[in-house]
């Protein structure tokens, strides 16, 4: 849009290029996290909630894991602006510079531990992650080794029990909830590899929610929703003959209504690309994917406050084919059929 605003000839392919390079050495280079980490009011959004859904998971009996790409000194900078300075307390272990997706993929990578006051790594062997100490790298394997924690089905109170072995291993199951904000750098895997519960923090979901709940955005789904029952039922009526020149005239004005109707939906979500979860009218890649992959998703994790950390979802069955939604006159199912179902 800078260029055509200023009349700028230029190829596409190459400024993506150019702005996926520039986007990707400032986060190379450290640049990026300096200028976040001296001012975190600046860059930072207040999670007001965010400590209570921690206590209250704390207070549960729940085992809370911190694990973040990002360098120790950068993730205290935020957490201690979001949290409080007190905020390695609330976890059972911290990792920071975990390098995902390779923290989940390989097997072969030690933890190393970071020295808190001064942010270097130490060098002796860590064979056991301990509370409130930070530690780099690992893996997934490593971690399982490195903590000692019961089994969820296990009556035995003994701490010195010893690690579980990969088959029950607490970390490779759907007692496992794992909370992210990146679908495919880390959800996915963390479903499709080890079967966790995946929770999903999306920040479009709030937006879009305000968004649908003022009268324009209303109007517009409503009329949509007119013009399309009116053309299933002007179809209904046309029967299974060859229309007419008129009819199809007809149904294209229609169609053409419907267009600019949802363009009025993707004017009012106020950027040029639309709803991250359509593509114009149907599901995107990222919709179907987060539904493949995320049992819960959420605008941000002080959403949880609302439930007991002991709170069992029910999700509505989904429903992705036309013959699988009654009510709704799905237009690939035999009209004799819903005769049948009233009996007659």
């Amino acid at each position: 849009q800078f260029f055509l605003d200023r009349d700028i000839p230029f190829c596409p392919r190459s400024a993506v290029n150019d702005v996926l390079g520039s986007i990707t050495n400032t986060h190379i280079s450290g640049d990026f996290h300096k200028l976040v980490a001296q001012e975190p009011e600046k860059y930072f959004e207040e999670k007001p909630h965010l400590k209570q859904v921690l206590d209250g998971m704390k207070a549960a009996g729940k085992r809370l894991i911190f694990v973040s790409n990002s360098p120790f000194w950068y993730c205290d900078a935020g957490m201690n602006y979001v949290v409080g300075p007190d905020w390695r307390d609330q976890w059972d272990v911290v990792i920071t510079s975990a390098g995902k997706p390779a923290f989940y993929t390989e097997d072969n990578r030690p933890f190393r531990e970071v020295d808190i006051g001064t942010g270097k790594l130490k060098f002796r062997q860590v064979l056991q992650l301990e509370k409130g100490r930070v530690y780099t790298a690992g893996c997934l394997k490593e971690l399982t080794q490195c903590i000692n924690w019961s089994h969820p089905l296990s009556s035995s109170s003994d701490q010195n029990d010893i690690p579980y072995d990969d088959i029950y291993s607490p970390l490779t199951s759907p007692t496992v909830m794992y909370v992210g904000d990146s679908l495919f750098a880390d959800l996915v895997d963390a479903k499709r590899e080890f079967g966790w519960t995946t929770a999903a923090v999306t920040p479009e979901v709030g937006w879009e929610i305000e968004l649908q709940r003022k009268t324009e955005f209303r109007i517009a789904g409503k009329a949509i929703e007119m013009l399309l029952n009116s053309l299933r039922l002007y179809q209904r009526q046309l029967g299974t003959g060859l229309r007419t020149k008129e009819d199809l005239e007809v149904m294209d004005k229609m169609e053409r209504l419907i267009s600019s109707w949802r363009d009025e939906q993707t004017r009012l979500l106020g950027n040029s690309f639309g709803s991250v979860f359509r593509a114009r009218y149907q599901p995107s890649l990222f919709a179907h994917s987060l539904r493949r992959y995320c049992d819960l998703y959420m605008s941000n994790v002080g959403s949880l406050r609302h439930y007991s950390p002991q709170h069992r979802f029910y999700p509505e069955s989904p429903k992705l084919l036309s013959h699988e939604i009654r009510g709704s006159n799905p237009e690939c199912c035999d009209i004799d059929d819903d005769f049948l179902d009233f009996g007659y």
